[in-house]
Protein backbone atom coordinates (compact mmCIF):
# COMPACT_ATOMS: atom_id res chain seq x y z
CA UNK A 1 0.00 0.00 0.00
CA UNK A 2 1.08 3.51 -0.70
CA UNK A 3 2.61 5.77 1.76
CA UNK A 4 0.67 8.27 -0.96
CA UNK A 5 -2.61 7.61 0.15
CA UNK A 6 -4.88 10.77 0.98
CA UNK A 7 -5.84 9.26 4.59
CA UNK A 8 -3.80 8.98 7.47
CA UNK A 9 -4.02 5.99 9.86
CA UNK A 10 -4.44 6.95 13.61
CA UNK A 11 -1.55 6.98 15.89
CA UNK A 12 -4.18 6.31 19.22
CA UNK A 13 -4.56 2.70 18.36
CA UNK A 14 -0.68 2.26 18.59
CA UNK A 15 -0.52 4.39 21.78
CA UNK A 16 -2.85 2.48 23.14
CA UNK A 17 -1.03 -0.86 22.03
CA UNK A 18 2.10 0.38 23.17
CA UNK A 19 1.06 1.28 26.41
CA UNK A 20 -0.49 -2.33 26.95
CA UNK A 21 2.71 -3.55 25.74
CA UNK A 22 5.01 -2.16 28.68
CA UNK A 23 5.44 1.09 26.71
CA UNK A 24 5.69 4.28 28.75
CA UNK A 25 5.66 6.52 25.30
CA UNK A 26 4.82 5.92 21.71
CA UNK A 27 4.74 9.04 18.69
CA UNK A 28 5.23 9.33 15.22
CA UNK A 29 7.01 11.26 12.75
CA UNK A 30 8.66 11.33 9.52
CA UNK A 31 11.33 9.70 8.13
CA UNK A 32 13.16 12.45 6.22
CA UNK A 33 16.85 12.93 7.01
CA UNK A 34 17.72 14.75 10.52
CA UNK A 35 19.50 17.54 8.33
CA UNK A 36 20.31 19.58 11.74
CA UNK A 37 21.35 16.48 13.43
CA UNK A 38 23.68 15.09 11.03
CA UNK A 39 25.33 18.58 11.19
CA UNK A 40 25.77 18.66 14.72
CA UNK A 41 27.52 15.02 14.65
CA UNK A 42 29.72 15.89 12.05
CA UNK A 43 30.78 19.29 13.47
CA UNK A 44 31.67 17.33 17.16
CA UNK A 45 33.34 14.58 15.41
CA UNK A 46 35.67 17.15 13.39
CA UNK A 47 35.83 18.98 17.00
CA UNK A 48 37.16 15.89 18.23
CA UNK A 49 34.28 15.22 20.63
CA UNK A 50 33.85 11.89 19.25
CA UNK A 51 36.75 10.46 21.32
CA UNK A 52 37.23 6.73 20.72
CA UNK A 53 33.44 5.90 19.66
CA UNK A 54 32.11 4.74 16.18
CA UNK A 55 28.84 4.16 16.32
CA UNK A 56 26.38 7.24 14.63
CA UNK A 57 29.61 9.28 14.65
CA UNK A 58 31.30 6.28 12.41
CA UNK A 59 28.81 7.57 9.47
CA UNK A 60 27.12 10.15 10.18
CA UNK A 61 25.03 10.66 6.57
CA UNK A 62 23.83 7.15 7.27
CA UNK A 63 22.83 7.62 10.99
CA UNK A 64 20.43 10.39 10.31
CA UNK A 65 18.98 9.44 7.12
CA UNK A 66 17.20 5.55 7.82
CA UNK A 67 16.49 5.58 3.63
CA UNK A 68 19.85 4.79 3.11
CA UNK A 69 18.78 1.40 4.55
CA UNK A 70 15.40 1.26 3.90
CA UNK A 71 14.29 3.50 0.93
CA UNK A 72 10.96 2.90 1.18
CA UNK A 73 10.80 4.13 4.48
CA UNK A 74 7.82 7.09 5.44
CA UNK A 75 7.63 6.62 8.97
CA UNK A 76 9.05 6.01 12.46
CA UNK A 77 6.89 4.93 15.38
CA UNK A 78 9.08 5.63 18.42
CA UNK A 79 8.65 3.78 21.67
CA UNK A 80 10.25 4.62 24.42
CA UNK A 81 10.36 2.26 28.23
CA UNK A 82 11.91 3.69 31.33
CA UNK A 83 14.15 1.33 33.67
CA UNK A 84 13.34 3.13 36.70
CA UNK A 85 12.91 2.25 39.52
CA UNK A 86 13.75 -1.49 38.97
CA UNK A 87 17.15 -0.56 38.19
CA UNK A 88 17.24 0.72 42.00
CA UNK A 89 20.17 2.28 43.86
CA UNK A 90 24.41 0.91 43.95
CA UNK A 91 24.03 2.77 47.10
CA UNK A 92 27.78 4.28 48.32
CA UNK A 93 31.12 3.23 47.52
CA UNK A 94 32.57 0.01 49.76
CA UNK A 95 35.55 -0.64 49.00
CA UNK A 96 34.67 -4.25 47.69
CA UNK A 97 32.41 -3.82 44.99
CA UNK A 98 32.22 -1.88 41.44
CA UNK A 99 29.33 -0.46 40.43
CA UNK A 100 27.49 -0.48 36.99
CA UNK A 101 25.24 2.52 35.04
CA UNK A 102 21.48 1.72 35.76
CA UNK A 103 20.79 0.81 32.17
CA UNK A 104 23.04 -1.66 32.19
CA UNK A 105 21.79 -3.48 35.81
CA UNK A 106 19.71 -5.88 33.33
CA UNK A 107 19.25 -6.47 29.89
CA UNK A 108 16.12 -3.60 29.42
CA UNK A 109 16.24 -3.47 25.64
CA UNK A 110 14.83 -7.19 26.21
CA UNK A 111 11.13 -5.71 27.26
CA UNK A 112 11.40 -2.80 24.84
CA UNK A 113 12.19 -4.86 22.08
CA UNK A 114 9.64 -7.64 22.80
CA UNK A 115 6.91 -4.32 23.11
CA UNK A 116 8.40 -2.99 19.44
CA UNK A 117 7.16 -6.54 18.36
CA UNK A 118 3.83 -6.29 19.07
CA UNK A 119 3.91 -3.06 17.31
CA UNK A 120 5.48 -4.16 14.13
CA UNK A 121 3.40 -7.45 13.98
CA UNK A 122 0.35 -4.54 14.35
CA UNK A 123 2.03 -2.60 11.46
CA UNK A 124 2.43 -5.14 9.20
CA UNK A 125 -1.15 -7.23 9.87
CA UNK A 126 -2.42 -3.74 8.24
CA UNK A 127 -0.63 -4.71 4.94
CA UNK A 128 2.23 -2.49 5.69
CA UNK A 129 6.32 -2.85 6.06
CA UNK A 130 7.63 -2.83 9.73
CA UNK A 131 11.68 -2.94 10.69
CA UNK A 132 13.09 -2.91 14.03
CA UNK A 133 15.66 -0.64 14.81
CA UNK A 134 17.31 -0.71 18.31
CA UNK A 135 20.12 0.98 19.72
CA UNK A 136 21.68 0.58 16.03
CA UNK A 137 23.78 2.94 14.63
CA UNK A 138 21.81 3.57 11.41
CA UNK A 139 19.54 5.61 13.06
CA UNK A 140 19.94 8.68 15.80
CA UNK A 141 17.35 7.08 18.08
CA UNK A 142 17.39 10.41 19.92
CA UNK A 143 16.94 12.69 17.62
CA UNK A 144 13.84 10.31 15.98
CA UNK A 145 11.82 10.45 19.95
CA UNK A 146 12.21 13.86 20.09
CA UNK A 147 10.76 14.50 16.32
CA UNK A 148 8.30 12.02 17.56
CA UNK A 149 7.07 14.35 20.24
CA UNK A 150 8.20 11.29 23.13
CA UNK A 151 10.60 13.70 24.57
CA UNK A 152 13.15 16.74 24.28
CA UNK A 153 16.48 17.34 23.83
CA UNK A 154 18.10 17.64 27.64
CA UNK A 155 20.97 19.82 28.26
CA UNK A 156 23.35 16.39 28.89
CA UNK A 157 22.41 15.07 25.54
CA UNK A 158 19.53 12.67 26.89
CA UNK A 159 16.38 12.61 25.71
CA UNK A 160 14.24 13.61 28.69
CA UNK A 161 10.71 13.28 29.56
CA UNK A 162 8.22 15.01 32.00
CA UNK A 163 7.33 11.42 33.78
CA UNK A 164 10.35 9.60 33.48
CA UNK A 165 13.14 12.28 33.25
CA UNK A 166 15.94 10.99 31.24
CA UNK A 167 15.60 7.05 32.11
CA UNK A 168 14.49 5.72 28.90
CA UNK A 169 15.63 3.41 26.30
CA UNK A 170 14.68 4.12 23.21
CA UNK A 171 13.48 1.71 19.95
CA UNK A 172 12.15 2.72 16.46
CA UNK A 173 10.24 1.17 14.11
CA UNK A 174 10.57 1.82 10.36
CA UNK A 175 7.41 1.90 8.08
CA UNK A 176 5.68 2.99 4.72
CA UNK A 177 2.56 3.05 6.84
CA UNK A 178 0.74 6.45 6.54
CA UNK A 179 0.58 6.86 9.97
CA UNK A 180 -0.64 10.65 11.42
CA UNK A 181 2.63 12.50 13.00
CA UNK A 182 2.71 13.41 16.50
CA UNK A 183 3.05 16.91 17.78
CA UNK A 184 6.67 17.66 19.19
CA UNK A 185 6.97 17.67 22.68
CA UNK A 186 7.22 21.78 23.65
CA UNK A 187 9.13 21.51 26.45
CA UNK A 188 12.92 22.15 27.70
CA UNK A 189 15.05 22.80 29.63
CA UNK A 190 14.93 26.27 30.60
CA UNK A 191 17.32 27.36 32.80
CA UNK A 192 18.03 24.13 34.38
CA UNK A 193 21.44 23.31 34.14
CA UNK A 194 21.84 21.09 36.83
CA UNK A 195 23.70 18.33 34.90
CA UNK A 196 26.64 20.29 34.00
CA UNK A 197 28.25 20.90 37.13
CA UNK A 198 27.49 17.58 38.10
CA UNK A 199 29.90 15.90 35.20
CA UNK A 200 32.29 14.59 37.02
CA UNK A 201 34.95 15.48 34.36
CA UNK A 202 33.39 18.26 32.24
CA UNK A 203 32.45 16.19 29.44
CA UNK A 204 29.16 18.29 28.92
CA UNK A 205 31.31 21.45 27.49
CA UNK A 206 28.25 23.24 26.61
CA UNK A 207 24.76 22.61 27.01
CA UNK A 208 24.09 19.81 24.65
CA UNK A 209 26.83 19.13 23.51
CA UNK A 210 29.16 16.16 25.03
CA UNK A 211 33.18 16.03 24.05
CA UNK A 212 33.06 11.76 24.94
CA UNK A 213 36.57 12.52 24.84
CA UNK A 214 36.61 13.30 28.24
CA UNK A 215 33.14 10.94 29.32
CA UNK A 216 33.86 8.46 31.91
CA UNK A 217 31.12 5.95 30.36
CA UNK A 218 33.01 6.30 27.04
CA UNK A 219 36.56 5.55 28.60
CA UNK A 220 34.53 2.16 30.13
CA UNK A 221 33.73 0.99 26.94
CA UNK A 222 36.50 1.43 24.55
CA UNK A 223 39.90 -0.12 23.72
CA UNK A 224 43.02 0.82 25.16
CA UNK A 225 44.51 2.57 28.29
CA UNK A 226 42.46 4.62 30.28
CA UNK A 227 44.37 8.25 30.67
CA UNK A 228 45.61 8.56 34.15
CA UNK A 229 43.80 11.92 34.35
CA UNK A 230 40.78 9.76 33.92
CA UNK A 231 41.30 6.95 36.35
CA UNK A 232 40.91 8.55 39.86
CA UNK A 233 37.71 10.36 38.59
CA UNK A 234 36.14 6.79 37.55
CA UNK A 235 35.93 5.96 41.26
CA UNK A 236 34.20 2.52 41.44
CA UNK A 237 32.35 2.95 38.52
CA UNK A 238 33.01 -0.76 35.96
CA UNK A 239 30.61 0.43 33.36
CA UNK A 240 28.51 3.48 32.43
CA UNK A 241 28.35 6.73 34.47
CA UNK A 242 24.90 8.38 35.77
CA UNK A 243 25.44 11.65 37.48
CA UNK A 244 24.32 13.81 34.91
CA UNK A 245 21.11 11.33 34.91
CA UNK A 246 21.15 11.75 38.71
CA UNK A 247 20.98 15.27 38.86
CA UNK A 248 18.65 16.08 36.19
CA UNK A 249 15.27 16.99 38.40
CA UNK A 250 12.49 15.48 35.86
CA UNK A 251 14.18 11.92 37.04
CA UNK A 252 14.03 12.69 40.93
CA UNK A 253 10.56 11.27 41.11
CA UNK A 254 11.67 8.14 40.22
CA UNK A 255 15.06 8.12 42.02
CA UNK A 256 13.23 8.33 45.13
CA UNK A 257 11.37 5.62 45.21
CA UNK A 258 14.27 3.91 43.67
CA UNK A 259 15.43 1.92 47.18
CA UNK A 260 16.33 -1.35 46.14
CA UNK A 261 20.20 -2.11 46.06
CA UNK A 262 21.37 -2.98 42.68
CA UNK A 263 24.37 -3.02 40.56
CA UNK A 264 27.01 -3.61 42.02
CA UNK A 265 29.31 -6.95 41.47
CA UNK A 266 32.30 -8.09 43.97
CA UNK A 267 36.05 -6.64 42.45
CA UNK A 268 38.09 -9.71 43.90
CA UNK A 269 34.96 -12.17 42.03
CA UNK A 270 35.76 -10.23 38.97
CA UNK A 271 39.20 -10.34 38.87
CA UNK A 272 39.65 -14.27 39.56
CA UNK A 273 36.65 -14.94 37.24
CA UNK A 274 37.45 -16.88 33.97
CA UNK A 275 36.42 -15.41 30.81
CA UNK A 276 33.41 -17.54 30.21
CA UNK A 277 32.25 -16.30 33.64
CA UNK A 278 32.82 -12.67 32.96
CA UNK A 279 30.99 -12.53 29.63
CA UNK A 280 28.12 -14.56 30.78
CA UNK A 281 27.20 -11.95 33.91
CA UNK A 282 28.51 -9.05 31.90
CA UNK A 283 26.46 -10.65 28.20
CA UNK A 284 24.39 -7.23 27.86
CA UNK A 285 27.26 -4.95 27.80
CA UNK A 286 29.17 -3.67 24.73
CA UNK A 287 33.05 -5.31 25.51
CA UNK A 288 35.27 -4.03 22.40
CA UNK A 289 35.78 -7.77 20.20
CA UNK A 290 33.75 -9.50 23.18
CA UNK A 291 37.39 -9.42 25.60
CA UNK A 292 37.24 -10.12 28.62
CA UNK A 293 40.15 -7.87 29.61
CA UNK A 294 38.21 -4.64 29.17
CA UNK A 295 35.73 -5.34 32.13
CA UNK A 296 39.02 -6.71 33.87
CA UNK A 297 40.91 -3.77 32.89
CA UNK A 298 37.95 -1.51 34.37
CA UNK A 299 37.65 -3.78 37.60
CA UNK A 300 41.49 -3.08 38.32
CA UNK A 301 40.88 0.71 38.26
CA UNK A 302 38.26 0.42 40.02
CA UNK A 303 39.93 -1.73 42.98
CA UNK A 304 42.97 1.21 42.82
CA UNK A 305 40.47 3.42 43.92
CA UNK A 306 38.24 1.08 46.41
CA UNK A 307 41.52 1.98 49.34
CA UNK A 308 41.15 -1.24 50.31
CA UNK A 309 44.53 -3.19 50.80
CA UNK A 310 42.82 -6.89 50.61
CA UNK A 311 42.75 -6.29 47.10
CA UNK A 312 46.35 -5.89 46.78
CA UNK A 313 46.91 -9.51 46.30
CA UNK A 314 44.87 -10.18 43.57
CA UNK A 315 45.73 -6.89 41.83
CA UNK A 316 49.60 -7.72 42.09
CA UNK A 317 48.35 -10.78 40.38
CA UNK A 318 48.32 -9.22 37.23
CA UNK A 319 51.45 -7.76 37.06
CA UNK A 320 52.32 -10.49 35.13
CA UNK A 321 49.27 -11.05 32.95
CA UNK A 322 50.13 -12.21 29.53
CA UNK A 323 47.77 -8.82 28.27
CA UNK A 324 50.11 -5.62 28.27
CA UNK A 325 46.67 -3.76 29.06
CA UNK A 326 46.46 -5.30 32.31
CA UNK A 327 49.97 -5.08 33.68
CA UNK A 328 49.90 -1.34 32.87
CA UNK A 329 46.73 -0.93 35.24
CA UNK A 330 47.60 -2.84 37.36
CA UNK A 331 50.93 -1.38 37.82
CA UNK A 332 48.97 1.72 38.89
CA UNK A 333 46.43 0.50 40.94
CA UNK A 334 49.13 -1.39 43.10
CA UNK A 335 51.22 1.75 43.29
CA UNK A 336 47.55 3.13 44.75
CA UNK A 337 47.42 0.26 46.79
CA UNK A 338 50.71 -0.42 48.34
CA UNK A 339 53.59 1.77 49.32
CA UNK A 340 56.17 -1.29 48.90
CA UNK A 341 58.07 -1.05 45.71
CA UNK A 342 60.06 -3.29 45.92
CA UNK A 343 57.99 -5.41 44.04
CA UNK A 344 57.33 -2.48 41.05
CA UNK A 345 60.78 -2.47 41.03
CA UNK A 346 61.02 -6.60 39.70
CA UNK A 347 58.25 -6.14 37.61
CA UNK A 348 60.51 -2.81 36.21
CA UNK A 349 62.99 -5.45 35.53
CA UNK A 350 61.90 -7.58 33.31
CA UNK A 351 59.19 -5.87 31.55
CA UNK A 352 59.30 -5.53 27.96
CA UNK A 353 56.64 -3.55 26.57
CA UNK A 354 56.67 0.38 25.92
CA UNK A 355 53.16 1.19 27.35
CA UNK A 356 53.67 -0.79 31.14
CA UNK A 357 57.38 0.48 31.53
CA UNK A 358 55.59 4.25 30.53
CA UNK A 359 53.29 3.24 33.54
CA UNK A 360 56.23 1.92 35.43
CA UNK A 361 58.45 5.02 35.08
CA UNK A 362 55.33 7.52 35.56
CA UNK A 363 54.52 5.50 38.84
CA UNK A 364 58.37 6.25 40.13
CA UNK A 365 58.60 10.05 39.22
CA UNK A 366 55.17 10.52 41.41
CA UNK A 367 56.95 8.74 44.22
CA UNK A 368 59.84 11.15 43.89
CA UNK A 369 57.23 13.86 43.88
Amino acid sequence: MSPSLVFMLPVAELQRLGESAGLDGVGVCSADPFVETEREISDRKAAGYSGKLKFTYADPSRATDVRFTYPWAHRLVVGVRSYMPNAGQPGPPDGVTGRVSRFSIEDYYQPLRAALDRLATYIADQGFRAEILLDDNRLVDRAAAVRAGVGWWGKNTMVLNPKYGPWLLIGSIITDAPFEVSEPMRRDCGSCSACLPACPTGALVAPGVLDASKCLAHWAQVPGVVPWEFRELMADRIYGCDDCLDACPPGQQLLSISTTNRGRYNLSEMLTASDDELLSTFDRFYIPRRDPAYLRRNALIAAGNSGNPDLIVVVASYLGHRSWMLRAHAVWAYAVLSDDRSLLAEVAAHETHEAVQVELARVAVDEQN
